[in-house]
């Protein structure tokens, strides 16, 4: 059993994906960029910051975190406030590559550690109908950058370079590496899933 400090559907969704028993909840952090900070350093901060926000509420198991960020020609991405921002990023990232950051961390009693997955996204020119037609879904408003690779803007991505569940919001190859390193084995879990069924 460990906790997922996120509300997140997405995270939710990928974190049960790999039959990892869990108990979301809910946590509070500043996630105001300090001067200079870049984007690196920024996304580890934030899951770190969210994982110990989650052990301080719990003080029991491991908690689980993760933060994203959207790069693109040097700027961070977060979630667009209103239409106008989510215009402002979507005409940004159309028709170049763009960056991906997630960083996911994972904090116990004994242990902090955190994993930083890099992505390259390509996107396709965007016209203006396109923009605002996407727009009107509502599908930027909670999602870095504006956009969610799982729905309806899978249409405007060309190619990625990189994890797909990490552009999610969860990169599952650094998640299994942090549970690994607290004796969680994916596989050894479904293997014995399984024989229980059997």
């Amino acid at each position: 059993m460990i906790y997922l400090a996120s509300t997140s559907p997405r995270r939710k969704a990928l974190l049960a994906q790999i039959n990892i028993n869990f108990e979301a909840i809910d946590i509070a952090v500043d996630e105001t960029p300090f001067a200079d900070e870049n984007p690196q350093n920024y996304v580890n901060r934030m899951a770190l910051a969210k994982a110990r926000a989650g052990y301080h509420k719990v003080l029991t198991e491991s908690v689980l975190a993760a933060d994203t960020v959207v790069v693109c020609a040097g700027k961070m991405f977060g979630k667009p406030k209103d239409a106008e921002e989510a215009r402002w990023m979507l005409k940004r990232l159309s028709g170049i590559r763009h960056q991906v950051l997630t960083a996911v961390a994972l904090v116990n009693k004994t242990k902090q550690s955190v994993r930083l997955n890099v992505n390259n996204v390509y996107f396709k020119m965007l016209d203006n109908h396109e923009i605002e037609s996407y727009i009107l879904t509502g599908e930027p408003f909670d999602k870095a950058g504006g956009y969610a690779i799982q729905g309806l803007a899978s249409i405007f991505i060309q190619r990625i370079e990189g994890s797909y569940t990490g552009v999610m919001g969860l990169p599952l190859y650094e998640t299994a590496i942090l549970l690994s390193e607290i004796g969680i084995n994916i596989l050894a879990l479904e293997n014995a899933e399984q024989s229980q069924q059997a």
